[in-house]
């Protein structure tokens, strides 16, 4: 009995050490060699946006309600309860999950795709990866339904608790194309609605359908010879419309709406919508389409909002219709480092079609909040945060906070957090190659930050720590140090299209102290580095560094820049 006791204990600190990548390895772990090892004594983030500066008026909310790399957003609602899920793309863990109360102010509550099990984005580009899933509740069961692209293509997991644990995947392999939706009728049947190519040839470039499946609730799986197009091209394909995606099917009154994107995912993306009274029947679309857009509102105006689009729809109890949808706030024409951000706005019907936005009005950053019971809790605690604010990890605790994110891989074996610090061991991959490497970032969310960390200073001179802006594995800044004989090196590494230059550096004594501080500041396209030794003043080692080279316009792909902390072999 005894030994039973033991194995039990055993196996049960065992499971609770363990969380996929969300769980920092524990003090044993730090047994391995310090000399492969940078550590860190905590980590800052400030953004100061002007535009954010100014007083809410009451009973209204800041848009966007989720700033920084938060795009493709689905939602859905249990009783009072709201949840939110968001396109994650090659970072891991994935598919961030996030709940609310009043559709204003949100709490990270884990991420779906947490286990090894469910998640292999080996080799993928970071713009690959997880794209736009949706997320509904039906009959005590969450069901999550998303691509990997580059990496086995549709699949579905569910959930009773939306905290997890969710399911392994199950693949969908007669689904093609991307952004899978998953609908329940109130017969009893569901449907998954998906993007993929037309029947026959495409007409021309970006030519897309909008296809529909049956999905068999008892067995998870699709209906055999049941997919049909019902949206060829988009909402009037005389005009070419491009790539129609994020299709969400609703049933309201005795119809049936199909809210669709439409015109990619920069300026020209839009919000379209069709009805029919049968599922068997055609679609119509609304002649007043789209139902969202800003391209028609002029490039240089103040504090733009634009590329809205793949937008979702959610009913409060009150009986309010509210559309969360992505946008973008571009500091410089179509230049923006923060990525594609989610927005909350109010929907309105009229003659049973539904309207986000009058065309040529643009997205509004204060609006009232949503009707809420006098009688309803509010959340205790909030972490997503819009306007400004102040964010800083001492990495006091045993998990890392969830709001850091890894690129690719669950694995978190060369991770620990120790006495108050987290270790960082040195990977064999760099951050320009398609591999894990030893990095750990969260999102830039302001045109306007400042971000710092405190590195211990490294003992090995084969290695380099410090901080890490980065947008893809072609577009990074690197900010660190490395010890060089009877000095250390502090250094700027700009990578720019694939191309790696030290774009500043200066030498520092050994003897400066046990750890230094570094430091980022951000300005729309510029960025900023200074330094910091124990007990002595900031001083600028680069100023206005060019910061357009991680905006999307720049480098490409569909995600936003990342803030953190990383861990390479020494530049030679």
């Amino acid at each position: 009995m005894n030994n039973f006791v033991l194995l039990r204990t055993l196996l049960l600190s065992t499971l609770m050490g363990l969380s996929g990548c969300q769980q920092a390895s524990e003090q044993s772990k730090h047994s391995r060699s310090v000399s492969n090892t940078v550590s860190f004594d905590w980590f800052r983030y400030q953004g100061s946006d002007e535009l954010f500066s100014q007083a809410l008026p009451q009973n209204s909310f800041q848009n966007p309600i989720l700033s920084g790399f938060y795009p493709d957003p689905s939602i859905t609602r249990k009783g009072n309860d709201y949840y939110m899920v968001n396109s994650s793309f090659a970072y891991a863990p994935g598919v961030p999950i996030s709940h609310s109360r009043d559709l204003v102010n949100w709490r990270l509550i884990g991420h779906v795709l947490s286990q090894p099990s469910q998640l292999n984005m080996q080799n993928l580009q970071v713009s690959q990866g997880i794209y736009a899933p949706t997320l509904r509740y039906h009959e005590g069961v969450f069901y999550m339904i998303t691509t990997l692209v580059a990496g086995g293509g549709n699949f579905i997991v569910t959930a009773s608790d939306p905290a997890g644990p969710w399911s392994d995947p199950i693949w969908l392999p007669e689904i093609g194309g991307i952004d899978p939706d998953i609908f329940f009728d109130d017969d009893g049947k569901a449907y998954i609605a998906h993007n993929d190519a037309p029947q026959g040839e495409p007409l021309y470039q970006g030519h897309r359908a909008i296809w529909l499946w049956e999905f068999d609730l008892a067995t998870l799986k699709v209906v055999p010879d049941s997919g049909r197009v019902i949206v060829n091209g988009g909402a009037d394909i005389s005009q070419q419309p491009i790539w129609v995606e994020g299709p969400h099917i609703y049933k309201i009154n005795g119809w049936y709406y199909l809210s669709c994107a439409e015109g990619g995912t920069g300026p020209q993306h839009s919000q379209v919508v069709f009805r029919s009274k049968d599922l068997q029947q055609p679609f119509e679309p609304y002649a007043g389409n789209p139902i969202l857009t800003q391209r028609d509102l002029p490039v240089e105006r103040a504090n733009p909002i634009t590329s809205t689009g793949h937008a979702d729809f959610i009913q409060t109890p009150e009986g309010e219709w509210w559309a969360v949808f992505l946008g973008t706030r571009p500091y410089q024409g179509n230049k923006y480092n923060t990525g594609r951000e989610t927005f909350l706005l109010p929907v309105s019907w009229e003659n049973e079609w539904p309207h986000i936005l009058p065309q040529g009005e643009p997205v509004p950053y204060i609006v009232a909040k949503p009707l809420i019971s006098k009688d309803l809790e509010p959340l205790t605690e909030v972490d997503i945060q819009t306007g400004n604010f102040v964010w800083q990890d001492d990495f006091d605790k045993r998990r890392l906070n969830p709001h850091w994110n890894l690129l690719r891989s669950l694995d978190s074996e060369w991770l620990s957090i120790n006495d108050g610090r987290l270790n960082l061991q040195v990977s064999q991959h760099q951050l320009d190659q398609q591999n894990k490497v030893s990095f750990v970032g969260r999102r830039q969310q302001h045109m306007t930050f400042d971000a710092s960390t405190s590195v211990v200073l490294p003992q090995n001179e084969q290695l380099s720590g410090g901080m890490v802006a980065f947008q893809n594995e072609k577009f990074y800044y690197y900010f660190a140090l490395q010890k060089q004989g009877t000095h250390y090196h502090l250094f700027v590494q700009q990578v720019n299209n694939g191309q790696s230059t030290i774009v500043a550096e200066t030498s520092l004594p050994l003897n400066i102290g046990s750890a230094l501080t570094l430091q980022v500041r951000g300005e729309k396209g510029l960025l900023s580095f200074y330094y910091q030794t124990e007990n002595k003043t900031s001083e600028l080692l680069l100023k206005d560094a060019d910061a357009t080279i991680l905006s999307t316009e720049v480098a490409g792909g569909f995600v936003g820049t990342m803030l953190g902390l990383y861990v390479q072999n020494a530049i030679k």
